[in-house]
C-alpha cells in the first residue's frame, strides 16, 4: 500500500480507527513525522491531540539499546535486565538520563510552548506515527503514556514492518496498522511524498487543534426547563450551527454522528450533539419513540440555541431522531434553513411531513431496503425542496467502509449551500 503523503496516511488510518470514537480518546503524535499524520486521526474522531515527547535511554557502549525511556512529568520507564545485561554502572545510567531529561524539556517546550499537556488518566489514547522501522521509540511512547495514567493504549500506524508490530503488542493494547508489507526496507518507500516535516509544520497544526479544542465546549441546553448535556463547537467564523437528533439508542456520543459533526466543523459549520432525553428518561425504551416530545425537545433547544447565536440553524437526525427533527422542522413557528436525514425514519414524522419548509435531503444506503421505502414514500408526501440520495453498499448504520464519509460529505454540501452565504 502507497500513501501519498502524510495527510493522506492519516486520512486513511483514521478510517481504520473510527470504532475508537466512542472511547473518547487522546490522540497523541511522535514529533516530527507522526504530528501530521496524527492531526488527521485527532480530526476525524472529534479528539484532543498533543504531542508524546519521549526520549529513550541508551546504553553508552551501545547507542542503538535502549535501557528505557523517559517522558515529561518525571516519568521514568527502566528495564533492569538490560540494565544488567549492558553492565550499565549507576553513574552511567545517572548520566545518560540527565542529558536525556535536558533534551526533553527542551522539545517538549519547542513543541508545546506553554500549553499544558492534554491529561492522560483514566483515558484511551492513540499513538501515531508516521511508520515504525524497528519499533523501539513507539514501544517506549506506548510505555510512557501508560505510566502517565493511559487506562488503554493503542499504536496505530500507516505502515511498519510485520515483525515490529508482532513485538509491539506487548507494549500496547492495540496496535492498529494498516500495511504490514514483508519485503520493508524504510518507512519513507512507501510514501510518494516523504519530505521531512518541519517544526513549524508541527507547531502550526498543534496550534490549529488547539484553536478548535478552544471553542468546543460542554454545554446544558434548556429544552422548555429540561436541561439536557450537550457538546458545542463553534469554528472560527461559523455562519450557521446545525443541529443533531439523535436515533433510538443512540447519544451526544455517537461516534457516527461525531464523525459527520467534524466533517460539517471543517466546513466552517457549527454543531451542537446533545441528548434528547435525560439519562433517568432513556431508561424507559418507549421514550425514544416518542416523536412528538422528542420533536418538542428540539424545538425548545433550537429557541436556547436562538438565544445564544443569531444565525442560520439546521437540523441532523439519524434514524428515529430524523423524525424529531421534522416534526420540529414542520411546527408553524420553525425557522430552520436545512434539514438532513441519515437513514431515518421520516415516516414517523407523520402529517408533519407536509408542513416542513426547510430544505430536506433525504440519504440512505442502498442496502436498506425496508427504509429506502419509507424515505421513497416521504419523498411524494414533502412539498418543500427536497432531494433523495442512495449511498451504495451502506446499511442502515452506514458501517461499510467509505460509506459514513460520503454520507458526511453530502450533507456538508446540503448544509454549505442552504445554510451558507455563497462564496465570492
Amino acid at each position: 500500500m502507497m500513501f501519498t503523503d502524510r495527510t493522506d496516511a492519516g486520512r486513511q488510518l483514521a478510517g481504520a480507527l473510527r470504532h475508537l470514537a466512542r472511547e473518547d480518546p487522546v490522540v497523541l503524535g511522535l514529533p516530527r513525522g507522526g504530528v501530521p499524520v496524527a492531526f488527521q486521526v485527532a480530526r476525524a474522531l472529534g479528539a484532543p491531540l498533543d504531542v508524546i515527547v519521549v526520549r529513550k535511554l541508551g546504553v553508552p557502549s551501545h547507542r542503538e539499546l535502549g535501557f528505557g525511556a523517559i517522558g515529561e512529568g518525571g516519568v521514568r520507564v527502566i528495564s533492569e535486565d538490560i540494565v544488567r545485561i549492558g553492565r550499565v554502572s549507576r553513574e552511567d545510567l545517572a548520566a545518560v538520563e540527565r542529558a536525556e531529561t535536558a533534551a526533553l524539556a527542551v522539545q517538549a517546550r519547542r513543541f508545546r510552548g506553554d500549553r499544558p499537556r492534554v491529561p492522560l488518566d483514566g483515558r484511551s489514547v492513540i499513538v501515531v506515527d508516521d511508520g515504525i522501522a524497528t519499533g523501539a521509540t513507539a514501544a517506549a511512547a506506548c510505555e510512557v503514556v501508560r505510566a502517565q495514567g493511559a487506562a488503554r493504549v493503542v499504536l496505530a500506524v500507516p505502515v511498519a514492518p510485520p515483525d515490529a508490530v508482532a513485538r509491539l503488542r506487548g507494549p500496547a493494547d492495540e496496535v492498529v496498522c494498516l500495511s504490514a508489507p514483508r519485503a520493508f526496507r524504510a518507512v519513507g518507500e512507501w510514501y510518494r511524498d516523504f519530505t521531512q516535516t518541519p517544526d513549524e509544520e508541527v507547531l502550526a497544526l498543534l496550534a490549529r487543534a488547539a484553536d478548535r479544542a478552544a471553542r468546543a465546549c460542554e454545554v446544558v441546553v434548556d429544552a422548555g426547563g429540561v436541561g439536557l448535556a450537550g457538546d458545542l463547537t463553534l469554528p472560527e467564523g461559523s455562519g450557521a450551527v446545525v443541529m443533531f437528533a439523535h436515533g433510538s439508542g443512540s447519544s451526544r456520543l455517537s461516534p457516527r454522528n461525531r464523525s459527520v459533526a467534524a466533517a460539517l466543523n471543517l466546513a466552517g459549520l457549527g454543531t451542537l450533539l446533545f441528548d434528547l432525553l435525560t439519562p433517568a428518561e432513556e431508561t424507559e425504551r418507549a421514550n425514544v419513540f416518542d416523536i412528538e416530545t422528542l420533536g418538542r425537545r428540539l424545538a425548545d433547544a433550537t429557541r436556547w440555541l436562538r438565544h445564544l447565536r443569531s444565525v442560520p440553524i439546521g437540523y441532523f437526525g439519524a434514524s428515529t431522531g430524523a423524525a424529531a427533527a421534522l416534526w420540529a422542522a414542520g411546527s408553524a413557528d420553525a425557522d430552520i434553513g436545512a434539514l438532513v436525514s441519515r437513514g431515518g425514519r421520516p415516516d414517523l414524522a407523520g402529517p408533519r411531513l407536509a408542513d416542513v419548509r426547510a430544505p430536506t435531503l433525504l440519504i440512505v444506503g442502498a442496502l436498506d431496503t425496508t427504509v429506502l421505502g419509507l424515505n421513497q414514500q416521504a419523498r411524494r408526501e414533502l412539498r418543500c425542496e427536497n432531494r433523495l440520495d442512495i449511498v451504495p453498499g451502506a446499511t442502515h448504520l452506514f458501517e461499510e467502509p467509505g460509506t459514513l464519509d460520503e454520507a458526511a460529505a453530502l450533507a456538508r454540501d446540503w448544509f454549505t449551500r442552504h445554510l451558507l452565504p455563497p462564496a465570492r
